[in-house]
């Protein structure tokens, strides 16, 4: 049991709080396959470039990166970007979509974690896109607060 608490690590996207501005922020569930989560719990993952997308009444996570090449032995079947739906409730799902229809908004991964029954979960925000300007703010922000930390140390 100790052997799987020291892999379960948050897999973090680093990204999107620097080009998306967070809004809100909902814990959904994944259908995964067998080896998929085995390369999670290894930290072989990547975040980065994917999204969720509303599909018939669904939201499915699309080019989410999982390394699958130690646990497949057959290679044409071997599929590291398919598309993986999200498990939410259809209030959860309606209040979103409404969300995304009428402010703009995207659907992004902040993280990806298992809870404390063992399931993997993702952190999905809602959230829009920075423009340059913005992130050139943000940048100073977070500069300014890493400063006056340090200050503070002192």
């Amino acid at each position: 049991m100790s052997k799987l608490k020291q892999n379960q690590k948050k897999i973090l996207n680093r990204r999107a709080r620097y080009d998306y501005e967070i809004h809100s922020q909902i814990e959904t569930g994944v259908i995964l396959k067998g080896n998929e989560v085995k390369s999670i719990r290894l930290g072989k993952v990547v975040l980065d470039n994917a999204y969720a997308v509303l599909k018939k009444g669904e939201i499915w996570m699309m080019n989410l990166y999982i390394d699958l090449k130690n646990y497949n032995k057959k290679f044409s079947s071997l599929d590291n970007l398919r598309p993986k739906k999200l498990l939410l409730s259809k209030q959860e799902i309606s209040k979103i979509s409404q969300n995304l229809k009428t402010n703009n908004f995207t659907m992004i991964p902040l993280n990806m974690h298992f809870n404390k029954k063992g399931f993997v979960k993702i952190d999905l925000g809602i959230s829009k896109g920075r423009k340059k300007v913005d992130k050139r703010e943000y940048k100073k922000d977070q500069d300014w607060k890493r400063q006056k930390e340090r200050l503070l140390k002192k």
